[in-house]
Parts: structure tokens; sequence; C-alpha cells
């Protein structure tokens, strides 16, 4: 294992196992979930639950309105149709909560799974589908109630289920990826990654894409055919971003590739920024953001020359998030939690919670 593996493997260790960020300070010992909505972004960072207005930077709520050293929050929120937003607690307890994303207020909280929960649910059929770190896969109303017996799927989930609208696509760390027909309750055979996968896949036309710590990409389709389209120097962690026929994913020696579907070939030479990359890249337009462990947030244009570049002052290992003309950046134990900046990379805002 290199240096660049050990660092980070030894990161998740402190962050995500000993659970230590239980102070109350702003800045909390594992790195931050993200997610926003049209008028606020939400940042998951320790104990807290904050959201932002942003426009302002400026704090809206926090969840809970007292700390408690129990819970951890981790994972990135996920905002429903019907007006939830869903995040569990990675902390020595481990209740799955709803919160109402306007006022902070809390819908409800249940508590049935045994284990951490890192990864973020996903929602189809109003159903809530929720991977949990002891291996199984929660079935859940809207008001947060079982309607079916979990699925056991073995290794810790990290990652949310993606899914084409019929099939769910689930990724372990234990090598195994999972196909599962949730109408009719079918798990498919687990399919051998050669590696663990902490991320979500990119769900494309016929398939699915997914990297993993095999250092390679596969192509899934939805009957399990599966085979590796591309590799890399590294292990990837973040999930591929898939563009029309273009795939781009990055690996942890910090490179970024660019893949051409329709002849298997790569678009450019070596792009490799400034150190290993955890987050997903993010698309967006006729750009691609990349955020390093060495704090740097990168504009790419689609040929991969950099557009622009900022030192944000701290490591970036969670995925960047477009919220309408604003790109946000969450760095891990920084100054601030949060920052924003505009398409030219112009920065808007910091947010830093009082204590």
């Amino acid at each position: 294992m290199n240096i660049k593996r050990l660092t980070l493997v030894s990161l998740i260790a402190l962050g995500t196992l000993v659970l230590s960020a239980c102070s109350g300070a702003p800045v909390s010992n594992n790195w931050h979930g993200l997610a926003a909505d049209a008028e606020r972004a939400y940042i998951s960072s320790g104990t807290l639950v904050y959201a932002v207005d942003l426009k302002t930077g400026n704090e809206i709520w926090r969840y809970p309105a007292e700390i408690d050293s129990k819970l951890l929050f981790y994972a990135t929120p996920v905002l429903t149709a019907d007006g939830q937003l869903l995040i569990g607690s990675a902390g020595t307890s481990h209740p799955f909560v709803s919160i109402d994303p306007t006022t902070g207020k809390e819908n409800w909280t249940e508590s049935f799974a045994k284990g951490a929960w890192l990864a973020s649910p996903l929602i189809l059929d109003e159903k809530i589908y929720a991977p949990n770190t002891d291996g199984f896969l929660y079935v859940l109303d809207m008001s947060g109630k079982e309607t079916a017996d979990p699925i056991k799927l073995g290794g810790a989930l990290w990652a949310s289920p993606a899914t084409d609208g019929a099939l769910l696509y689930i990724t372990s760390l234990d090598h195994q990826f999972h196909i599962i027909n949730p109408t009719e309750g079918v798990v498919s055979d687990p399919i051998d990654l050669g590696g663990a996968a902490p991320s979500s896949p990119a769900v494309g036309a016929d398939g699915v894409y997914v990297g993993s710590f095999a250092s390679t990409v596969d192509f899934i389709q939805s009957n399990g055919k599966h085979e590796v389209i591309a590799t890399a120097e590294n292990w990837i962690w973040g999930s591929p971003a898939l563009d029309g026929e273009t795939l781009y994913y990055a690996d942890l020696d910090g490179k970024i590739y660019s893949l051409d579907l329709a002849t298997g070939s790569q678009n450019w030479d070596v792009v490799q920024p400034d150190g290993p990359i955890v987050a997903s890249l993010v698309v967006a337009g006729d750009r691609i953001y990349a955020a390093t462990e060495a704090g740097t947030f990168v504009a790419l244009d689609l040929e991969g020359k950099t557009v622009w570049e900022k030192t944000v002052g701290a490591k970036i290992y969670t995925t960047p998030v477009v919220a309408g003309d604003l790109i946000l950046v969450a760095p891990y134990q920084a100054e601030f939690v949060l920052a924003a900046y505009d398409a030219q990379g112009k920065q808007a805002w910091t947010f830093t919670p009082a204590k």
C-alpha cells in the first residue's frame, strides 16, 4: 500500500470509526456531506447539520438545536419531493432522521439499524432505500417506517444506491456489486469488482459505470453482464461522471481521465492537478470541476485544459455541488466549512458556523 492510500485509509479510520467529533467546535473530524436546493445549501458537519442561505452564506438553521455528543453526521443529506431532508447519524447513536428543510425542525426519527449511516438514502416510488454499514439495505415508507424486511447484502455499504427507474444498483466495501429488483424483491448474484467500491455508480442508457479500488471502471448491464472498460493508475474512489458519450473519472494519483465510450479510447493525455482525488468529478455545462486532497479546486474545459483553479486552504474530500450560478465546496478541517464560487472562479462567500 503506497503512502497516498495509507493516508486516506488512516483518515477514514479516524473520522468514521473513532467518531471523536463531539466537542461542538465548528470544524469536525470527518469530512462533510453537502447538498443544495434553489435557496439553501445543507451541510452535515460533525454533530450538526446546517442550512445556509445561498445568496448570503448566512446560517438559516442548525439541527439539532442542542449538541448531542452521540450524534455524528457524515452522509450527504437527501431532499425528497414531499419536502423532507433525510440523513442518518454515524455516531454512537445512529437514528435515521427526517428534517423540515425550511425550518430545521425534526419531522420524525427512527432507530432500527445496527451500524452507522455513512451512505445517503435513495427515494424511488415513494419508498426510501437506506444502505447501512451493517450490510443491510433498509426499505422504509416516507414516514420512516420499515415496509419490508431489510435486505442483507454483506459488506459495509458506504454509497447511495443508484437507479435507472426500475432497478437498484449498489456498491459495497467487500468488492461486491448488487442489482436489486425492488418490485419483485429479487437480488441478483453479486458481481465481484475485484476491489472495494465506496461510491455510487453512474447510470447510463444501457447500464451503469462503477469505479473501484481495483483501479478499474466496470460497465454493468441490468442483466448482470459486465466488463472492464477502463483502467487507472491508482484506486478510483469517487463516482464516474457521465456526459453523453464521455465518461470522466479520477484516481488517487490525482489523474483525471476522459473516456470516449464509443471508441474506448482516452480523449486526452495526463491531466493531473496536484494531489489525490477522492471527491467525484462534477460536469456542468462545458466545465468539469475537480477537487483535490491538496486543497485545490479546479475548473477544466471539455478538452482537459485548466480554465481556473483556486487554493481553498484545506483538504477537499467532499464532492462539489452546483447550486444555480454557484459551485459549492466543503473543505476538510478548514477555518470555514463551506465556500461558494461563481462560474469564473470568484469566491462569493464562505460559511463558518457560530459557536
